[in-house]
C-alpha cells in the first residue's frame, strides 16, 4: 500500500485555500488534515496535526509566510513546508529556501506540479519521522521528535576535520571535538574518512568487524537499520563510530560520492557526523570537504605545515569557491615558547585562526595509548582541554550561523 501524505493548507484567502482542497480531492494519497489562514494558526495547527507537508502563503495579516516557515521548523522540523505565492521571484524563493521551506510555487499552481511537490516533500517528511527514533540511540530514552534533538532544519551537521598535512593531530581532535560535542540532545558520530590506515577506533579503543564498507555498496538504499548493525558504540562517551576497512586495500572499494550518501544519511540520525579526512586528496577526501557544512582545518607552528595550510586555503577559496567562513583554522600543538604566534600566522595566511590548542604531551600521549580521548578525563580541566572547548562553542556558533547565513567572509 502506498503512502499517504497529510497536508495542512495555509492561506489567508477562503477561496484560495478552498481551490487548493479541490485540487487535491482526487488524489487517494493525499489527504487535507486542515486549513489555517494566519501565520500564528499555522503554527498552532502544525504542531497539534503533525502533518507531513504544510502548504503556506507568504502574505498573512499577522506575519508572513517566510517567519511562520521559520517559527515552524523551530517547534515542528519533520513537517516540509512548500511556500505558494503570487511573487515568484528569485529573491522570495531565496528566503524562502533559507528559512527552511523545502520547495517553492508561484499561485496558481498546476495540478500535476503541485501534486509532484507534495508527494516529493511528504516522502522526504515520512523518510525523517521513520527514522528519528533512531537518533538518542545508545544514549538514553526515546526522544521527541519536536524536541532539541531534531536541529532547525531537521537534519544534522557534517564537519570535517581536516590537515593539509599529516601528523598535526587531527584524529585526536576528531575524536575529542565528537566525544565533546556529544550529547542525549544532539548525539555525535565520527566517521573515519582515512581509508586505509584511519586510526580512529585505536583512539577510542573499539574493535569491530564492520566499516563504511558495509555501507558504501546500499548507498542508495540505506537505512537506520544497517547503520545500527555497522556503527560501533563507544561506551564511555555514547557517541558512534564508523570505521574504515580492516584491510587497507579495501579502501579502493569506495568511491567518494558514495562515501557522501553515507554521510548524508547519518545527518537525519544524528545531531553531529565527525569526519576524520585524509591529508591526501583523494576522491573521498574532495567530496567530503565540498559536502561539509564546516571544515576544521587543522595546522601547527612549524613551516611546513604553514606553508601547506596556506596553499590549500589558496586552492579551496580561489580555486574550488569553497566560502572562507564555511572553514574554521585551528592551531594545534601551540606552544608559546616558539616565536610564530596564532596572530602571525592568521596574518600570513590571510585567515583568522579560530581556536589554539596547546602542546601537552603528558595529556595526549597516555590517552591515545589507552586509547581515551583526554576529554573523557582530566585533560578537560587542562589548558588544552580548554581549547577542545572553546573549539567546541566555535563550531558550534560557526554552524548556527551559517545557516541563519550571516557569516560575514572572514
Amino acid at each position: 500500500m502506498p503512502d499517504e501524505y497529510n497536508v495542512l493548507i495555509v492561506d489567508d484567502q477562503e477561496d484560495t485555500r478552498r481551490n487548493v482542497a479541490r485540487l487535491l480531492q482526487f488524489e487517494n494519497d493525499i489527504n487535507v488534515v486542515g486549513t489555517a489562514r494566519t501565520g500564528q494558526d499555522a503554527i498552532n495547527q502544525t504542531v497539534a496535526l503533525d502533518p507531513d507537508v504544510v502548504l503556506m502563503d507568504i502574505n498573512m495579516p499577522d506575519m508572513d509566510g517566510i517567519e511562520a516557515t521559520e517559527l515552524i521548523q523551530q517547534q515542528a522540523p519533520i513537517s516540509q513546508i512548500v511556500i505558494l505565492s503570487v511573487q515568484g521571484d528569485t529573491n522570495y524563493m531565496r528566503r524562502a529556501m533559507l528559512a527552511g521551506a523545502r520547495d517553492f510555487l508561484t499561485k496558481p499552481p498546476k495540478s500535476d506540479e503541485l501534486v509532484s511537490v507534495i508527494r516529493r516533500a511528504g516522502a522526504k517528511a515520512k523518510a525523517i519521522r521513520s527514522d528519528v527514533q533512531y537518533i538518542g540511540r545508545g544514549t538514553g530514552s526515546l526522544k521527541d521528535p519536536r524536541g532539541t534533538t531534531i536541529q532547525l532544519s531537521g537534519l544534522g551537521k557534517i564537519v570535517a576535520v581536516y590537515s593539509p598535512k599529516g601528523g598535526v593531530g587531527s584524529t585526536t581532535i576528531a575524536t575529542n571535538l565528537a566525544v565533546t560535542l556529544h550529547s542525549v540532545e544532539t548525539p555525535a558520530v565520527i566517521v573515519d574518512g582515512s581509508l586505509e590506515f584511519g586510526d580512529v577506533q585505536v583512539f577510542l579503543n573499539e574493535r569491530g568487524r564492520t566499516s563504511i564498507i558495509d555501507l558504501t555498496p546500499n548507498a542508495e538504499q540505506l537505512d537506520a537499520e544497517l547503520v545500527e548493525d555497522v556503527v560501533l558504540h563507544h561506551k564511555d562517551s555514547g557517541i558512534d563510530i564508523v570505521s574504515a576497512p580492516p584491510n587497507p586495500i579495501d579502501a579502493e572499494q569506495v568511491k567518494g560520492s558514495d562515501f557522501v550518501k553515507v554521510l548524508q544519511f547519518l545527518v537525519r540520525l544524528y545531531s553531529y557526523v565527525i569526519v576524520d579526512t585524509h591529508s591526501y586528496l583523494s576522491d573521498v577526501t574532495i567530496d567530503t570537504l565540498d559536502a561539509c557544512d564546516l571544515m576544521v582545518m587543522v595546522s601547527s607552528q612549524d613551516i611546513p605545515s604553514i606553508i601547506n595550510t596556506r596553499s590549500m586555503l589558496q586552492l579551496l577559496v580561489n580555486s574550488l569557491g569553497v566560502q572562507k567562513n564555511k572553514i574554521l583554522l585551528v592551531m594545534n600543538r601551540f606552544d608559546k615558547q616558539i616565536a610564530i604566534s596564532p596572530d602571525k600566522v592568521s596574518h600570513n595566511l590571510g585567515h583568522k585562526v579560530a581556536s589554539v590548542i596547546v602542546e601537552d604531551k603528558e595529556v595526549v600521549v597516555p590517552g591515545v595509548n589507552r586509547g581515551v580521548p583526554f576529554m573523557l578525563g582530566e585533560g578537560k580541566s587542562k589548558e588544552i582541554g580548554k581549547g577542545i572547548l572553546e573549539l567546541v562553542g566555535k563550531v558550534r556558533e560557526q554552524l548556527s550561523k551559517l545557516e541563519q547565513n550571516q557569516v560575514p567572509d572572514a
